[in-house]
């Protein structure tokens, strides 16, 4: 890689060493944690071939990463673009898992106001929700639960802005979700038994 670097492109070798090099492993830190944090969604998700290949492609980056590190082990500044890397990978990571939106969510919502509005558009969504009326210490209330894909959960959650803004809610991720006895989700929660369990399969 330095030869390409230094003898086809001309770059000098200094350039190379604190420039190129630490940028590079930079970047790779930052994709192969950012595909790790995909894979294990997808694992706790169930999602055996994808999570496969994705773990194929970090554990390739990283050894790319890695093998330079140990090729320039005098190099201080691949000691700090490491360390970044993953630190960044992080975020880029939760980002992406953000636009994934994979898995389904639960969402509580709690009210004393009429909840007839919300319960059109939950039909009109064809959302499965369940209604209870509860008592609270300000008097009855009006509980909804319903689940849903998390990808449609913005939507749900502006729409009740509008009809409802004095609402408390709250979200939460779905372990396991069955309708007719059926499983139709399962596992998109996160645990430490699930993560080292997929650490241990790597």
């Amino acid at each position: 890689m330095e030869g390409f670097f230094v003898d086809t492109l001309g770059f000098s070798e200094d350039v190379f060493s604190y420039v190129f090099l630490p940028l590079m492993i930079f970047c790779a830190r930052i994709g192969d944690v950012s595909i790790n944090t995909i894979r294990i969604i997808y694992v706790l998700g169930g999602r055996r071939v994808t999570a496969t290949v994705l773990g194929f492609f970090e554990s390739f980056i990283w050894l790319m990463a890695i093998r330079q590190i140990f090729e320039h082990l005098d190099n201080w500044i691949c000691y700090i673009a490491y360390p970044g890397g993953f630190a960044m990978g992080i975020f880029v990571g939760m980002i992406i898992e953000e636009r994934i939106a994979y898995g389904k969510v639960i969402v509580r919502i709690i009210t004393r106001k009429e909840v007839r509005d919300l319960i059109a558009y939950l039909n009109q969504q064809h959302f499965r929700y369940t209604r209870v009326h509860a008592e609270g210490p300000d008097g009855d209330e009006n509980l909804v639960f319903t689940v849903l894909e998390r990808e449609r959960l913005e939507d749900l959650l502006q729409k009740l802005k509008d009809i409802l803004p004095t609402a408390f809610y709250t979200v939460e991720k779905v372990n396991r979700a069955a309708d007719g006895g059926t499983v139709v989700q399962e596992n998109t929660g996160w645990s430490i038994g699930s993560w080292l369990k997929s650490v241990k399969g790597d």
